[in-house]
């Protein structure tokens, strides 16, 4: 583990230190034999090995100089300083959270980066490689220029090679968008990143790590952007950086109206000016959301959930339309031969028969590089020890394989592809099979000479092959989690649709009986009909697949896929969050987000309750910070336009935070939240706390006015106004914690404990002091004012929903306020 990890950091040095590729001696190692220790070793010290170039790994230094040189803290350490220099010592209190903000965050980064790490290590992929004529298992790391791999179908190239010995089919599409399966023949280059459908070869590495066509990808892509965040973290960002770019001329603006138009000292002009800025900066929120993420992070790690990056968690909370396939999602992914069905008399055959010795010898030529191939293979062994003239590996497209011996050419394959216009003849002995959840092979003997990969003459029936895959034990209890939660489930797969709509009846998808078979979907349009009312489609293309992602995304729909096979991975790439199950191949595991290191799709529903407490809680806790923020940026403004001196106190705002927002959001942020995410983030946020912060605008603005009239004293009016905002505070807290249980109650108690224990015994710390009998009738009278405000505010927004209704904020517009607004009063009077 520490090896891996020191290697993975030196990653940047050993590439600037690496020696160019044409400025090396060459090794042309014999296929069978390899590289030899001695020479691996020389390509080590060279520094011409496969080590990533992209590393998701952060040190510690790292993680602890992001954590502490923020814009914020750099912010809050200049604030420090000024109140230094006027000696106003009390009103650091901001200081220590902030500090403890820092290593709490710091602290747990460093923890979940620990566990992931373990995680990653334990997920790292392998490749075959001949070495001293020795086949081994290597992590793709430990690769060197010149290596021989072996490549069969599902493993994913993982360094820029050429192909000596073999044949295989690959695809690029990951590389360069085109889905066409592409023959690799001696000689032939294979592209790093691209993967093998079908066959085996043995290649050459050409280039490794940096200089592989991957890397070079990878960082172009990362020179152009970075990775895209969710809606969540987008709208978080958003927010802290108009924030940071607002502070700054408002402090300035606030400082020179106190000190040259108001006539205040230096020393009050900053603290009031320092006061408002504090109020305006969500100091919390980042690290609360960051806090959160990692420990769901962490949580699913536990369960053997792998994440590849932070979105899946929020995007997975949000799925309405989850599509799986059958083998390794419904089913086991281990596949096993049950009968073998002689096709002229509809009888079982032995495994001694005729059919079964030419089907042994059609599989010993076939690689095992696919679960039906190693199905047959363990089936059918007793053979005649026939040698192939020529073969053609399966095809996730043509959906058949064949092999030519000198007395012909034998095909094995789908029934549909295989028989083609004579399929009629014998589809009701096929479909009846279907019905009792087998999966169908024909084998048969082509009529012709096969030139290509594409059936011209008729194909002969012999027998029939019955496969099935057990049923998962928790695939019931899975499928009816997701139909109570209103999740649609899309079944998609390759194999023969009755077949894989029986599978799916038996283990509980709702509306599994209504099936299509996916060659009859010609074009979009009846590709998008059938989405609409079919939840079983069989005889899927690889292409299919991806095209009904797309269509269902463009419906509005949040859509998962699932997936263990590399004809999956066209449409996991194309879904807003990828599952992929470990047990399936390395390439389709590289392509997803999610990963179930156990391949145990019942762990989905708790992916599913992690993504939605963790959006849910930080979206609640979001609205209690903005409160304080909407509050103190109105504030400011009104400061600024009636030239009047901000109200209140750095350290006065510490206490508001501390015990309305701080501590009440962290363990909220904690709290089991099933309930089903919707709206949009930043619109949800806004209504919940837009009636608490404008409120508080209000009552405040309003306890100025009439103090300046009343000519109370400033110690008066930052007391009183304190006062206010903490009882909003709970107001809003009240609010935002409905409907009320027993943990809830407990908190607003304790808060409400804590308020009134650090008020009495610190009130020379935060600046609170005895108010005069004026000011406590005027704190009476605009405390019931500000509750009747609050409850007038709250009523409105939650009546309208402009501001949480995602298709009225996309296109919000003058005129629909107006008519809304007018039809609510208009209403309400009626």
């Amino acid at each position: 583990m520490e090896k891996f990890m020191r290697r993975v950091k030196q990653t940047n040095e050993e590439s600037k230190q690496r020696i160019s590729m044409n400025e090396v001696p060459r090794f042309l190692p014999d296929y069978k034999t390899g590289l030899t220790k001695k020479q691996v070793e020389q390509r080590q010290e060279e520094g011409l090995t496969n080590l990533a170039v992209d590393t998701s790994f952060k040190s510690v230094k790292q993680i602890i100089f992001e954590n502490t040189f923020t814009y914020f803290n750099l912010i809050f350490l200049i604030l420090g300083l000024l109140l230094c220099l006027v000696q106003s010592y009390k009103n650091l209190t901001f200081l220590p959270i902030v500090i403890a903000n820092t290593v709490i965050g710091i602290v747990q980064e460093i923890r979940s980066k620990k566990v992931l790490d373990e995680l990653n290590v334990l997920n790292v992929t392998h490749a075959a490689v001949v070495r001293d004529g020795q086949e081994e298992l290597v992590n793709t790391e430990d690769l060197v220029l010149d290596d021989i791999v072996i490549f069969k179908s599902g493993d994913q190239i993982s360094a820029d090679a050429v192909v000596v010995e073999g044949e295989v089919q690959v695809n690029e599409s990951l590389l360069t968008g085109e889905s066409n399966e592409i023959a690799k023949t001696s000689d032939s280059p294979l592209m790093s990143g691209s993967f093998v459908v079908s066959g085996q070869c043995h290649a050459r590495l050409e280039k490794v790590g940096a200089d592989s066509y991957i890397s070079k990808l990878t960082l172009e892509a990362k020179s152009m952007g970075k990775e895209e965040q969710s809606e969540m973290v987008q709208s978080l960002n958003k927010l802290v950086k108009w924030i940071g770019i607002l502070i700054i001329p408002i402090g300035l603006a606030l400082f020179s109206q106190s000190f040259f138009l108001n006539g205040n000292s230096f020393a009050e002009s900053v603290v009031s000016m320092e006061a408002a800025l504090i109020g305006m900066i969500p100091e919390g929120l980042y690290l609360l959301t960051t806090v959160a993420l990692a420990l769901s992070a962490v949580r699913l790690a536990k369960q053997k959930v792998l994440l590849h990056n932070m979105k899946s968690i929020e995007t997975l909370a949000r799925v309405n339309v989850l599509c799986v396939d059958k083998t390794g999602t419904i089913t086991e992914n281990t596949m096993a031969v049950q009968k073998l069905i002689d096709v002229t008399q509809n009888q079982p055959l032995s495994p001694q028969s005729e059919s079964a010795k030419l089907i042994s010898d059609f599989c010993q030529n076939m690689s095992s590089d696919n679960a039906t191939m190693n199905a047959l293979q363990a089936y059918f062994t007793k053979g005649e020890q026939r040698k192939a003239i020529s073969f053609t590996p399966f095809s996730s497209v043509e959906k058949f394989s064949s092999v030519t011996f000198e007395e012909g050419t034998y095909i094995l394959g789908a029934p549909e592809m295989v028989l083609r216009e004579d399929f009629g003849q014998f589809s009701e002995g096929i479909q009846a099979y279907a019905e009792k959840g087998y999966r169908v092979l024909v084998f048969g003997q082509y009529e012709g000479v096969l030139t290509d990969k594409v059936l011209i003459e008729k194909v002969r029936p012999i027998s029939y092959i019955l496969l099935s895959n057990p049923i998962r034990k928790e695939a019931y209890d899975t499928f009816r989690y997701f139909a109570e939660q209103e999740v649609e489930i899309k079944v998609i797969s390759g194999d023969n649709p009755l077949t894989v709509s029986t599978v799916a009846q038996e283990a509980g998808v709702a509306g599994s009986e209504n099936y299509v078979d996916a060659a009859t979907l010609i074009d979009r349009e009846m590709a998008l009909e059938a989405l609409k009312t079919k939840t079983v489609f069989g005889r899927v293309t690889p292409e299919q697949k991806k095209l009904f992602v797309e269509l269902l995304k463009e419906a509005g729909n949040t859509v998962a896929m699932t997936g263990d096979g590399v004809n999956d991975i066209l449409a996991m790439k194309e879904a807003d969050c990828s599952i992929a199950m470990a047990s399936g191949n390395e390439a389709t595991v590289h392509a997803s987000q999610v990963v179930l290191l156990e391949s145990d799709f019942s762990k989905m529903p708790s992916v599913v309750l992690e993504g939605r407490q963790v959006v849910n809680n930080i979206e609640r806790s979001s609205s209690l910070f903005l409160v304080k923020n909407i509050f103190s940026f109105l504030m400011s403004l009104f400061a600024v336009i009636f030239s009047i001196t901000y109200p209140l106190q750095p350290s006065q705002i510490t206490l508001i935070s501390l015990f309305t927002i701080g501590i009440p959001s962290f363990f909220l942020a904690l709290e089991p939240n099933k309930k089903r995410i919707e709206g949009r983030f930043l619109p949800n946020v806004l209504s919940k706390a837009f009636p608490g912060g404008f409120t508080d605008m209000l009552v405040v603005a309003a306890l100025v006015v009439c103090g300046t009239i009343l000519q109370l004293s400033k110690t008066d009016i930052s007391t009183t106004a304190t006062l206010l905002l903490i009882v909003v505070g709970f107001m809003v807290l009240y609010k935002i914690s409905q409907p009320l249980n027993q943990f809830r109650r407990k908190l607003i108690a304790g808060c409400m404990f804590g308020m009134v224990f650090a008020s009495l015994s610190f009130s020379g710390l935060f600046s609170l002091s005895g108010i005069s009998p004026t000011s406590l009738l005027l704190l009476a009278m605009l405390f019931f004012t500000a509750e009747s405000i609050f409850r007038l505010l709250t009523e409105l927004t939650e009546k309208t929903g402009l501001f949480i209704q995602e298709k009225t904020y996309k296109t919000l517009s003058w005129e629909k306020v107006k008519a809304h607004y007018s039809r609510l009063f208009f209403d309400e009077k009626e």
